[in-house]
């Protein structure tokens, strides 16, 4: 396939030019035009360039790619080495941040109220159809430590879990992958018994604290592998395409 034309096909799946975004998404670095073989990840770090390379692939496909707003526009040091090794192999490189946060589906959010079975699944602004952060209702209620339990099964990762002061079971919960540790006085004001997001910050735990509501800090890798992996999956069965996902080991 041409890389330009996978690049419009996943654009329009994701939906990708009416959301804004602090990266740009879709195709970040050309590679040779015809893709037969692509590698996913959740970055575009050395460790995946390297195994596409190992891989003789045409193009790798990321949550997180390059050219974030606000970087140094200079190419040096590990960016230079990275996108150096992707020129050098003429590999493409593909990014979609929030486009796959938001997906239906498919999305890093979606999938994981999969996961964790959650069911009867909405915006947290019901209002909002593009509204980044989910809520819904546990398909059994359960106590917190309960919760961080199916967590750390699931993620196969032991939740950061800083718990609420009410004795009652958790009946509802909010979450956005990645770093969306800042929503949590959103999803408290929402009314929901806990919030699970990928990192954590010292202030998090007061807010937690304050707001009275069970808090999840799940890891941002570990939160955000199942969107990436499940775009591959739709491409391989709806284009015929060579896809591998890669999952290179990140304790944050």
């Amino acid at each position: 396939m041409n890389i330009f034309e996978l690049e419009r096909i996943l654009d329009a799946k994701l939906n990708a030019k009416a959301i804004k975004d602090y990266a740009p998404n879709g195709l970040q670095i050309e590679g040779r035009h015809e893709v037969k073989k692509i590698i996913t990840g959740v970055t575009a770090s050395m460790r995946l360039i390297e195994a596409a390379i190992e891989r003789n692939a045409d193009l790798i496909l990321v949550h997180h790619g390059y050219f974030w707003r606000g970087e140094d526009m200079r190419l040096i040091h590990a960016k230079y080495r990275r996108i150096k090794a992707l020129m050098q192999h003429d590999i493409g490189l593909m990014g979609y941040h929030l486009p796959l946060d938001m997906a239906p589906e498919i999305g890093n959010n979606a999938r994981l109220g999969q996961l964790l079975n959650i069911q009867a699944v909405e915006g947290l602004d019901p209002h909002d159809p593009n509204s980044l952060i989910l809520k819904g209702h546990l398909a059994t209620p359960m106590t917190g430590e309960a919760f961080a339990h199916v967590i750390e099964k699931v993620l196969n990762r032991t939740p950061l879990h800083i718990p609420s002061e009410r004795d009652q079971l958790i009946e509802t919960v909010a979450w956005c992958s990645g770093g969306a540790q800042d929503y949590i006085d959103q999803a408290a004001l929402a009314g929901v018994d806990a919030y699970l997001t990928g990192e954590a910050s010292e202030r998090t735990t007061h807010s937690a604290r304050e707001m009275d509501i069970h808090f999840y800090g799940a890891g941002h890798h570990a939160t955000e592998r199942y969107g990436i992996e499940a775009l591959g999956k739709w491409l391989a069965q709806t284009h015929q395409l060579d896809v591998e996902f890669i999952d290179c080991d990140n304790p944050v």
